[in-house]
């Protein structure tokens, strides 16, 4: 365990898979653009995109087709662009009714209690998805992946959450649903809680198994306890 539970002052969420699942319609925009440059559709690829860049996902479709060298950087470009126009088309569809059980209360309860938050996301859209969602409020702090050097398992956009909310990293909560989030949480000091498979997810210090186990109650008892898995 990293800190003490009285010692968390912040709390950085990972958006997809965390606060919504819009890993279904990165999925379908993706599926679209596998498609269109003849790459064959698996559930390996679609686990494979998880938590990663716009552009490192194209050049993964690309490789897995046996296309990496085929498409010019401008063609890469206009790929990826039709992804972005399509998924923006898909999350437009988003309501308060897609924010994931549980999470809600958690984040109503972590306001109440003066806890910082921002969002640490792999996605550029992430405040467009917020905007839809009606969260915007409880983040005025969102990191922009453009302003990164390094992608998730790399710490870097941990720290800048941190930095963004004025906390310690050390005195941070991280939440995240990939292996890469979660060693990127890990790698920046902070506390990982993983949402999901704790097999998957094994380098979390807290493991809950879906969004509605992940209460503040719930945090604080696991803070106690070393390698906690709930379900």
């Amino acid at each position: 365990m990293k800190a003490n539970f009285e010692d968390i002052q912040g709390f950085i969420f990972d958006l997809d898979g965390v606060i919504t699942d819009t890993a279904r319609l990165h999925t379908k925009a993706w599926r679209q653009v596998a498609d269109q440059v003849g790459t064959p559709w698996s559930q390996r690829l679609q686990d494979s995109l998880k938590g990663i860049s716009r552009m490192e996902s194209l050049e993964l479709i690309l490789r897995t087709g046996g296309l990496a060298h085929t498409y010019s950087d401008e063609q890469k470009e206009k790929l990826a662009t039709a992804k972005n126009t399509e998924y923006l088309r898909l999350v437009a569809t988003l309501t308060p009714a897609d924010i994931l059980p549980g999470v809600q209360s958690l984040l109503d309860d972590l306001d109440a209690h003066g806890y910082k938050m921002a969002i640490a996301s792999a996605s550029s859209n992430a405040p467009i998805v917020l905007h839809h969602l009606g969260l915007t409020h409880y983040f005025p702090e969102v990191v922009d992946p453009r302003t990164l050097h390094h992608g998730k398992p790399d710490p870097e956009i941990f720290l800048r959450a941190a930095e963004l909310i004025k906390v310690a990293p050390a005195h941070c909560v991280g939440v995240e649903d990939a292996a890469a989030g979660v060693a990127g949480i890990v790698a920046a000091g902070e506390t990982a809680i993983g949402i999901g498979d704790a097999t998957v997810l094994r380098a979390a210090d807290i493991n809950f198994a879906d969004t509605s186990q992940m209460t503040l109650v719930n945090i604080r008892a696991a803070m106690c306890t070393p390698s906690v898995a709930l379900s």
